[in-house]
């Protein structure tokens, strides 16, 4: 059996020698979805932007006390989801499958900078949320399983982690590398056909040709982007906006910032025109469903993709 670490060491390896090679020539099924959007989502209100980045405290900083231990256990939560919260989980993620470097690393929505944007209203519930009930919805969508109820330990442990990951941050300040990385609109619509010989490229290393990840022991190493054991279709990674701002930033893994904007948006078009778990907020009707919560041209529910409607039972 081969290991997490050794997996990874290898797909990276590949990925740097790879690096230099040209475009490789790449024939995909016509499709019909559209472009992806250009307007940016709002964001939370702040009132400052910080000079310089914020960095979290090392994690060798986790005090040896009571305290401690709940920040540890959040963080090995964090990491291993699955098997640490397993009975609120529907799939193979964790919650560093999208927050890498434990929830530490700039532009891919960092722990220490979501920690200090709640309370915020948030449109897609309609009402305030607290820290906690942002974490459930991740748990709800992202994870495709059940929020756990509030106040259970796991969600205090998560919720603890992210406050120490935090301390020392400005409180209703901007910090650089907060959320996702914002690009601009694409110069060409979005295309799902370029988005493929992207993947194919820079992704299906690590991530499969069919998009289902790699797994070592049991556990995932590489996520699924797509299908069963990913997100599901109410996940903010569904978000064409997201996804791209993630990819340009952070992927291939090692390797961001090598793509164009051209590229991370092609390439998350591509991702997000496959089939995933259907959205726990689903009416009984696609078409009801995406016009309640996905009237949005960085959504592919509901739409026409190589013949089928996404989101279809």
């Amino acid at each position: 059996m081969i290991d997490r670490t050794t997996l990874i060491r290898r797909a990276r390896a590949a990925l740097l020698g790879a690096a230099w090679m040209p475009a490789l020539a790449f024939a995909a099924t016509p499709q019909d979805a559209p472009a992806a959007a250009s307007a940016p989502a709002p964001a939370p209100t702040v009132t400052a932007t910080a000079a310089k980045p914020f960095a979290p405290p090392a994690e060798s900083a986790i005090p040896a006390d009571e305290f401690g231990k709940t920040v540890k256990l959040g963080e090995q939560i964090f990491l291993h989801t699955p098997e640490f919260a397993g009975k609120y989980v529907g799939n193979k993620l964790t919650c560093a499958s999208c927050h890498l470097d434990a929830g530490r690393r700039p532009d891919s929505s960092p722990m220490w900078a979501a920690y200090l944007l709640y309370p915020a209203y948030r449109s897609k519930n309609g009402h305030v949320n607290t820290f906690a009930e942002r974490l459930q919805g991740c748990f709800r969508y992202s994870m495709n399983g059940k929020a756990p109820p509030a106040g259970d330990p796991i969600l205090v442990a998560l919720e603890t982690y992210s406050y120490w990951l935090a301390k020392g941050a400005p409180v209703g300040t901007k910090l650089p590398g907060q959320g996702f990385l914002k690009l601009p609109p694409p110069a060409q619509k979005a295309d799902f056909a370029r988005g493929a010989a992207v993947y194919t490229q820079h992704c299906a290393l690590c991530h499969g040709a069919d998009g289902q990840g790699q797994s070592s022991g049991g556990k995932a190493v590489f996520p699924a982007l797509w299908g069963a054991r990913s997100f599901n279709w109410g996940a903010g990674m569904g978000d064409i906006r997201n996804a791209a701002g993630f990819i340009k930033a952070n992927m291939p893994l090692g390797l961001g910032g090598t793509l164009t904007d051209q590229e991370a948006w092609d390439v998350a078009t591509f991702m997000d025109s496959h089939e995933r778990p259907q959205d726990p907020r689903f009416t009984g009707s696609v078409k009801d469903t995406r016009a309640k919560f996905h009237d949005s041209p960085d959504s592919m529910y509901g739409l026409s993709v190589n013949g089928r409607v996404l989101g279809a039972p």
